[in-house]
Parts: structure tokens; C-alpha cells; sequence
């Protein structure tokens, strides 16, 4: 009797885990597949950048899998075709025919390469807190071998410890075993695009409605409009957070289905006639492509007031040929030129990160012509002689025209030369013009806005821009005038392109440093006549000499400013002039690096955070020969430092590499003068790529700090990274490095993205 019982107990129990197992919902993509991914994964998968072009931040991305093919190559002789997400095609077949191999397809008895790849990091798990082995390499020096189905055997005996995620801690074991169900599964996808509120479709429609309106001169403001919103993540007024769109062209008017021209370039011949279009950008929002950009009630009156108040007209509209995207100035001439330079200047921030956070700026020789950092002004357009004088404006446009358009690899130095030709002479003719106005003053300098100061970072192989005047008085400013503005956007952002060969990347990048001259010029004609050159020289150290004699036109050192500055430091006066006289703009005050007196905290915060400030900033403004702890550093790392009650700060801890010069593409490391390198700490993230990250209690800071000022080599560094660091085998990584991103939820919430790790090093 109590063995029959007992089955019929057993048969009763298999028979309710079967009930149970099928009543279990299925796995969903949307559910229980992209928020892993988003954790885990998005932060070395997304963008151009992502390793092996395996993309997963939405299922577009995902079902298109992985391609041996780089996007970022420097040295291909010829230009590549395009792989552009939600772009280039759609769906996995058509992805397919472009050379991309599935990840999630089993391979007849074999699990998907995905499956494989997420079990061998599983089995070889990493030792808490540990350094990874050295021969774990990371970083853009990675050399990604983007193992096929087939090769996957191969891939793992030669690096049987660089299963995914890639060095790093991993999946817990319920993330681990619902992939593996989901992939055993048949890994099946349940699109769910991102679909606008009401409000919002009421929004779009209005602004289609604007930027397709009947007539010439409407049509020309269109087509400038989007060439210079086309990379703008576009939020509207009362949206849903987390809603963006994007200006595409296609072939369809508002109210149909977008019928998408993917032109290689956005102002590349659409061969149809033009409708401009917004739709929702689709995907995790990741922070390296995420340049936003409001619209709202006001920003349309704003466009109307500034485009069509005065009765100007068109008679007739430009093409599309390469020396229209050349010279936009010619192509763009009827509209007038204070609309198009004030358009810009209402939201310069955005268009700077255009260029300084774009794809242009990846890897160190697309960013070693920039300063690694450095504070931008920009020319009021009452005082800019192509907005107020239309003979000077005739004169120089033909001279503003751009290399890129002419690939061809053995023309590069004849091109080059003739556009340097011609900016050096639209440099003499701007130099002698101005010298017939009267000196410049602080009326020169615009200041509508909190966008008028903005300080860039460059982190050795990216770059960021910030509103207001963060860290030290720098070593260089830039001050940019209109056609200085628009060259460098159209030559950084809408002319290049990331799939191009050496020969327009190289042309790119050479007119690039005659872009960097040209602002610094602008900004020595705010100096004292007889300290121009002692500026140039400073700034064109050893080679750089070379530089100021073979390409760039000389300055004017003759005709005086405006300005009245101390003589014996007119750099450092002008700078604190500039913070007095234009306080209410800056968006950044910074007594943590400036320090003025005793106390070098922001006003208003928690006493114990305070105090953190105040020891912190010694570690600020000291060059590297005294803070030997500097050396150790990498470019971008970040402090959390947690107060009582959970609460938290996190500040960006910014190395400044020193350059006797920055006026060549390559031998960088011949120009490092290591020991003037320095460090900037500001509140926020600072960063898209966080190098690494520190994990200070605010009772520790004055021992941390004391630490870093006593760090004298190695060994000593790597103890404080034993007590602080949050190294990226750290149990609680991942809760770390997204904290970071809620931080900026927080503090800026229409800016937050997931971040980069592919540069987090392995200290």
C-alpha cells in the first residue's frame, strides 16, 4: 500500500513539473534577452567600434551577427562599403549577402557560435579583483580574429581564456542558463521597434512639415537644416524619456512608410527628389554616439525668425556634386550668413561634439592633432567679417573649400598642397582685413548663451566636450569665427567617411591641423601684439618649428588688441578676466583646479564631500615631475567616492599628456614630455570610454589621496589599486560601471548612455 503511494506521489510530481515547464512563458527577446545583452554585453558591442562588427544592441543587430571586415582601417586602399545599422540593409538575409555570418544559428550538431563563445568564458571564470594575464590583450590594440562557426575550435585552443564576455566578470548563472535556453531555443525574435507617443507623432509631423514646405528658398534651408542635424539625436519637448529620433531623406512623404535614400554621405546625390523624415532611433542608446539635440516650440520660431524673416531668394537650387560638398559656403551662399552661424552658435556644444565625439575622433592618430585639452570661444557675429562684409565674404569663399572629396591614393600630397595653398591664402586675406578694423575686445567674443565656453578633452584615442571652463587655464584656446565653425563640421563630420580609404582619411585629418592653427591664430589676435610669437613658438616646440615654416601663414604680430592685459602673463589674465566677465555663462565653475584661495570645494554640498574636494584638488594643476603617481594613470579614469548612507559622487580623473607640439599625424611619442603631464578632476562623467575606475568611502579619500602623492613606481600604484580599484574582474564590475551611467540619468538625464568599455585597462 505505501509503495503504491509513493509512485502514484512521483507520477503525481513529474506530472506537475511537466504542467509547470509548459505553462512557463517562453523566452522573450525583448523580456529576457536585450536587457542581458544591454548589461553584459553593449558596452564592447555597439558602433563602429564594436568588436567584429557584432552589434547587440537591438535585435536588428543581433539577427545580423558578425563580420571579419573592419569598419576602422587607416590603411585600405580603397574605401569600403557601407555597414550601416538600420541603414544598409535589413534583416538577416540581406545582411548576409554583405559578408555578415550568423552568432546565434546552430551549426547542425554544433550550438551557435554565440552559445560556445558565452560557455568557454563561463568555464574559465576569473579570479576576483585580480590583474588579468598579461596575454589577455584589450584596448583598439586588440587584434580581433572574429572566429566564424567553423573556427570557433580553433579560436579556443589558441585563447582558451577569452570566452564572452571578454575578460571581464561575467554572466551570473540565471543570465548564463536563460541565454543558453534561448539559443538551444532557436534564439527566436520578437521585434519590437521603438513607436513615437501621440504627442510625439504630432511633433514629427509638425517639423516634417517645416522642413518640406514648397519653394526654392525653402528647399535650400531644408537641405542645410539636415546636413547639419542629420548625426542629432532629437528630443522633443514633453517626449518620453529615452525617445530619440533622427533627420533621415527618403523617397516618401510625411504620413507613408519611410522609404529610406542611404546615400554614402548625407549630402551625396539622392537621385530622387528629397523628403526629409524623422524616425526613432532604435536600440540601446549608447553614450560614444549620443550628441543630442532639443526641439520644441520655441526652437521652430527660432528657425523661422532666423531663416525666413528677411526677404532674401534663390535662384537656383545647387546640386550634389563633389565641389558642392567641398565648399558648402558657395553651395549654401543665398541663405544668409547670420542665420546659418547663429543657428550653430544657439546650440554649439552639440555641433563641436559633432566633431570631437564623432567617429572622426577614434584612435590616437585621429586625435593626436588636438591638444589634450583645451577651451573654446567663439567670434560674435556682428564682428566676423564674412556674416558683415559681403565683398569680403565674395572674396574668401572660393578660398574655404575642402580635400576628401578625391580619394585617389597617389594624389594625396599634390591635394593636400593645393588646399593648404588655399587656406594660407584665405588666411593672409582674413589677417590683412582684420588688421584694417579696430583692435578686438570682449565684444569680439559671443555670449548669448552657456554654449559660448566649452572646454574639450582628448583621452589619447577619443575626445569630449563639455560646457563651460573645466580645469586649468590650458596651455592653448581656440576661437572659432563662422567659416572656421562650418569647415571644421562639414570637413569632420559630414564629409568624412568612417568607411573611406587612407587617402581621405589621411586628407581629412592633414586639413585638420590647419583647422587647430587656424584657431589658435584667431585667438592671438586677443594678445598683446609682442607675445604672439613667443605663444607660437611655445605652442610649436622642436618639429613644430617645421611646421610654422612649411604650411601654415604667418601671424599677425604687429597689429594691436583691444584688450588690456597684464604683460608679464596676458594668457592667464585674459582667462581670468574672462571667467569674471562672462561667470553667468560658464556652466562648469571649477574650484577644485583653480583654486583661488583656502578653500578649493564646490559651494552648497555635503560637508564630508567637501572635504573629499578639498583633498583632492592636490592632486590637480601639478605637472608629473613632481606627482609621480601620474605616470601610472591612464587617461580617463573615474573616482566614485560613496558617502554615508549609500549616497554617492563620481568625478572624472583626466590625465593632460604635454606635447612640445601637436602639429603631425604620427610620431607622437617623439613630442611626449612626460613630465609636464597633469591631472583634471571635475564632478561627472567626463568620458565615453572610462579607462578604469576607483571605489573610494569619503572617510578614505585623504588616505587615498595621501597614497597617490607618495606613489612613486609600480608597485606602489598597483597597492592602491588593490584597495581601491575596481578592477574588471571585480565581483561587482558591472555594478560599478552602470552606475556610472546613472549617475548621469541623474544629473543630465537626456544624455545618459551606456558606456564604453573596450578601453578599460587592465591595471
Amino acid at each position: 500500500m505505501s509503495l503504491r503511494l509513493t509512485t502514484t506521489a512521483v507520477l503525481s510530481l513529474l506530472t506537475c513539473v511537466a504542467w509547470a515547464q509548459d505553462a512557463a512563458p517562453a523566452i522573450s527577446y525583448t523580456r529576457d534577452i536585450q536587457p542581458i545583452f544591454t548589461e553584459k554585453c553593449v558596452a564592447c558591442h555597439a558602433c563602429y567600434d564594436s568588436a567584429c562588427q557584432l552589434n547587440l544592441g537591438s535585435a536588428e543587430g543581433a539577427s545580423r551577427g558578425a563580420s571579419k571586415a573592419l569598419v576602422y582601417d587607416g590603411e585600405r586602399s580603397q574605401a569600403t562599403p557601407t555597414t550601416r545599422l538600420f541603414y544598409d540593409a535589413f534583416g538577416k538575409q540581406a545582411w548576409q549577402q554583405k559578408g555578415f555570418y550568423s552568432v546565434l544559428d546552430a551549426q547542425g550538431s554544433q550550438a551557435a557560435l554565440m552559445a560556445r563563445m558565452l560557455e568557454l568564458g563561463h568555464n574559465t571564470p576569473l579570479q576576483p579583483n585580480a590583474k588579468l594575464p598579461d596575454e589577455i590583450v584589450l584596448g583598439l590594440n586588440r587584434d580581433n580574429t572574429c572566429a566564424m562557426p567553423g573556427e570557433f575550435n580553433a579560436y579556443a585552443g589558441a585563447h582558451p581564456r577569452e570566452g564572452m564576455p571578454l575578460a571581464v566578470t561575467g554572466l551570473t548563472d540565471q543570465q548564463y542558463q536563460t541565454l543558453q535556453r534561448w539559443l538551444a531555443a532557436g534564439a527566436s525574435i520578437d521585434e519590437q521597434g521603438l513607436v513615437p507617443s501621440a504627442g510625439e507623432a504630432l511633433q514629427v509631423q509638425q517639423w516634417e512639415n517645416l522642413f518640406n514646405q514648397p519653394g526654392a528658398r525653402e528647399s535650400l534651408v531644408a537641405r542645410w537644416l539636415y546636413e547639419h542635424l542629420f548625426l542629432a539625436h532629437i528630443y522633443f519637448e514633453g517626449g518620453e524619456p529615452g525617445h530619440f529620433f533622427q533627420w533621415v531623406r527618403s523617397r516618401t512623404p510625411s504620413g507613408q512608410p519611410i522609404d529610406l535614400i542611404n546615400t554614402r554621405r548625407p549630402n551625396d546625390d539622392p537621385g530622387t527628389r528629397v523628403y526629409y523624415r524623422l524616425w526613432p532611433v532604435q536600440g540601446v542608446i549608447v553614450h560614444k554616439t549620443h550628441i543630442t539635440y532639443p526641439f520644441s516650440t520655441q526652437k521652430m520660431a527660432r528657425i523661422k525668425a532666423l531663416f525666413y524673416a528677411d526677404n532674401w531668394q534663390v535662384n537656383a537650387l545647387p546640386g550634389y556634386g563633389p565641389g558642392h560638398r567641398a565648399n558648402p559656403f558657395e553651395t549654401f551662399e543665398a541663405i544668409p550668413a547670420k542665420a546659418r552661424y547663429q543657428f550653430m552658435l544657439d546650440n554649439a556644444e552639440y555641433f563641436v561634439r559633432t566633431f570631437i565625439r564623432g567617429p572622426v575622433c577614434r584612435g590616437q592618430i585621429a586625435t593626436d592633432v588636438i591638444r589634450d585639452n583645451f577651451w573654446t570661444l567663439f567670434q560674435d557675429p556682428d564682428h566676423d567679417l564674412y556674416i558683415t562684409d559681403a565683398r569680403y565674404r565674395g572674396q574668401t569663399t572660393p578660398l574655404l573649400a575642402m580635400p576628401g572629396q578625391i580619394d585617389d591614393v597617389g594624389s594625396v600630397l599634390s591635394l593636400w598642397l593645393k588646399y593648404r595653398d588655399k587656406r594660407n591664402e584665405y588666411e593672409a586675406l582674413r589677417r590683412d582685413s582684420y588688421a584694417d578694423l579696430p583692435p578686438p575686445g570682449w565684444s569680439t567674443l559671443w555670449a548669448g548663451n552657456d554654449n559660448a565656453l566649452l572646454s574639450i578633452f582628448r583621452h589619447f584615442d577619443s575626445a569630449s566636450v563639455n560646457k563651460g571652463l573645466i580645469g586649468e587655464i590650458p596651455q592653448t584656446l581656440w576661437l572659432f569665427d563662422f567659416p572656421l565653425l562650418e569647415r571644421t563640421y562639414y570637413q569632420l563630420a559630414v564629409n568624412f567617411d568612417v568607411f573611406g580609404n587612407v587617402s581621405h582619411q589621411a586628407q581629412t585629418r592633414l586639413y585638420f591641423d590647419l583647422i587647430r592653427n587656424g584657431a589658435e591664430q584667431n585667438f592671438l589676435r586677443l594678445m598683446p601684439a609682442d607675445s604672439r610669437d613667443a605663444f607660437m613658438d611655445d605652442w610649436y616646440q622642436n618639429s613644430g618649428k617645421i611646421k610654422l615654416w612649411m604650411d601654415y601663414e604667418a601671424i599677425d604680430n604687429d597689429k594691436p588688441s583691444g584688450l588690456h592685459l597684464d604683460e608679464k602673463d596676458p594668457k592667464r589674465d585674459f582667462a581670468t578676466q574672462l571667467l569674471s566677465r562672462y561667470g553667468d555663462l560658464n556652466a562648469s565653475p571649477d574650484p577644485i583646479n583653480r583654486c583661488a584661495g583656502a578653500y578649493c570645494s564646490r559651494d552648497g554640498i555635503d560637508p564630508a564631500l567637501r572635504d573629499a574636494e578639498q583633498a583632492l584638488s592636490r592632486l590637480t594643476a601639478r605637472p608629473a615631475a613632481g606627482l609621480k603617481v601620474i605616470e601610472q594613470l591612464p587617461e580617463a579614469t573615474m573616482l566614485r567616492i560613496e558617502t554615508a548612507g549609500g549616497k554617492r559622487e563620481i568625478y572624472s580623473l583626466l590625465r593632460n599628456r604635454a606635447h612640445s607640439n601637436v602639429a603631425f599625424l604620427l610620431g607622437e611619442a617623439y613630442r611626449y614630455q612626460p613630465g609636464l603631464d597633469t591631472l583634471t578632476l571635475y564632478p561627472g562623467v567626463l568620458s565615453s570610454y572610462p579607462n578604469f575606475l576607483f571605489n573610494v568611502p569619503v572617510h578614505d579619500v585623504p588616505a587615498f589621496v595621501s597614497q597617490m602623492e607618495q606613489a612613486r613606481d609600480t608597485n606602489q600604484f598597483e597597492a592602491i589599486v588593490d584597495r581601491w580599484g575596481v578592477r574588471r574582474s571585480h565581483p561587482l564590475f558591472w555594478q560599478y560601471f552602470h552606475d556610472l551611467s546613472r549617475y548621469v540619468r541623474e544629473t543630465t538625464p537626456v544624455e545618459e548612455g551606456v558606456l564604453d568599455m573596450n578601453r578599460y585597462e587592465n591595471l
